[in-house]
């Protein structure tokens, strides 16, 4: 049984002032052609499909063109939510893209044995078992309780969730039972992993004041497919639990990362194989940094990356120079005539003599939300105790926003 590993697409990503719909298409193309050259028997996407719960309409058609395309390579495709994606906008065309070969899960809760599917192989015989788990809200698996703590909530919650794969895995070794062959069980999931290690465009998901889920409580499955966190990589070093990665850059931290999909190779003895399968770049997306002096020698070797019809996506970041108001114009005579678009200017600071003096003012461009809180409660004189709890109901909040956005 061959599996192809792949999550955190985030169709329809509006990446600062840029689409990234020509990379996406291309990405799709490329990835139907591994899965006829690798004549992989299942798909599985596990998460953040889209980048919002309503994406553009470019995006939908994006999502629908490969769908349509693996139904015709003779693949089972499974798409799971994540914590970007919408519950609705899943579901709605749930019934019409089961006719194409493709199960979508669009959240958890239900019966187990609705989320315990049969994965055949090509030739029609049974492969594989899976547990199905997208990324999982309080409300699929908790009932909230009055006058909890944080820690009772996370505690209750990490239960729920671990409850939940322990139902669904114990269900599909029933099943297994039942039919009475030697089946592999995969599990999925979308989530934070303990020591996973994550980037700056994640989001991270704070389910109530759940911050990572241990690796100890996922249940005894062959492979454990995971997505949210874009950089790909084994969990704990165990070569069974892995993250894919997204399959292009979603922000300039992973301007350096290769980007990966897994071939997953499975029989009744277990896991036998897991192949990284690298993903092209198909839009030069980098980063520099240096003093204005040094800059001007890393913009150019920056650009032999790009060309004309399709430039570098350039982060520039300054250093030493970074008081200076007029550094967009300076930045703007290193690029000029070279294939780069700059997207983002940063100051790197010396955050001692910013504190001091209060220069080099920032732009909302360079800060995230979870920045502007940071530097809002910097500006408290508050105790360490009040500052984490303060923190800590910021993350629940914006879950709970995030959440009902879903």
């Amino acid at each position: 049984m061959k599996i192809l590993h792949t999550s955190d697409w985030h169709l329809g990503q509006h990446f600062m002032g840029k689409t990234r719909q020509a990379e996406h298409l291309a990405f799709i193309d490329w990835l139907i052609d591994q899965v006829d050259a690798q004549q992989v028997d299942a798909v599985i996407v596990a998460g953040d499909l889209f980048d919002t719960g309503a994406p553009p309409s470019y995006a939908r058609e994006l999502y629908n063109h490969f769908v349509v395309e693996l139904s015709a390579t003779g693949a089972q495709l499974v798409l799971l939510g994540g914590n970007h994606d919408s519950v609705a906008t899943l579901s709605e065309s749930r019934t019409l893209l089961a006719r194409l070969n493709a199960h979508v899960i669009p959240c958890a809760g239900g019966l187990p044995e609705a989320q315990v599917l049969l994965l055949p192989q090509r030739n029609g015989e049974a492969g594989a078992l899976l547990c199905a788990v997208p990324f999982i809200r309080p409300r699929d698996v908790l009932q909230s309780q009055a006058g909890q703590s944080a820690e009772d909530k996370q505690l209750s919650l990490q239960d729920a969730i671990r409850r939940h794969y322990h139902a669904l895995h114990a269900q599909a070794c029933r099943l297994r039972e039942a039919r009475g062959d030697a089946l592999p069980i995969i599990a999925t999931g979308h989530l934070t992993t303990v020591g996973a290690s994550a980037s700056e465009s994640v989001r991270e998901i704070y389910v109530g004041s759940l911050d990572a889920f241990p690796t100890s409580a996922f249940p005894p499955a062959d492979y454990i497919a995971l997505g949210h966190i874009h950089r790909p990589q084994k969990v704990g070093g165990l070569e069974h639990i892995r993250y894919s990665g997204s399959p292009i850059p979603l922000g300039f931290d992973e301007a350096g990362q290769g980007k990966e999909v897994l071939l997953v190779e499975l029989d009744s003895s277990g896991l036998r194989a897991v192949t990284p399968l690298p993903v092209p770049r198909f839009q030069a997306l980098l980063s520099v940094a240096g003093s204005l002096a040094e800059l001007g020698d890393a913009i150019r070797d920056a650009s032999t990356h790009g060309d004309a019809e399709r430039p570098v996506w350039l982060e520039v970041r300054v250093r030493e120079d970074d008081y200076l108001s007029d550094l967009q114009t300076r930045i703007d005579a290193l690029t000029d005539g070279l294939p780069v678009e700059v997207l983002r200017i940063r100051r790197e600071r010396d955050r001692a003599a910013v504190a001091l003096t209060g220069e080099a003012s920032e732009t909302l461009d360079e800060l995230t939300p979870d920045d502007v809180f940071a530097r809002r409660l910097q500006g408290e004189t508050l105790s360490d105790e009040l500052k984490n709890r303060l923190e800590r109901r910021y993350r629940e909040i914006v879950a709970g926003l995030r959440e009902d956005a879903a």
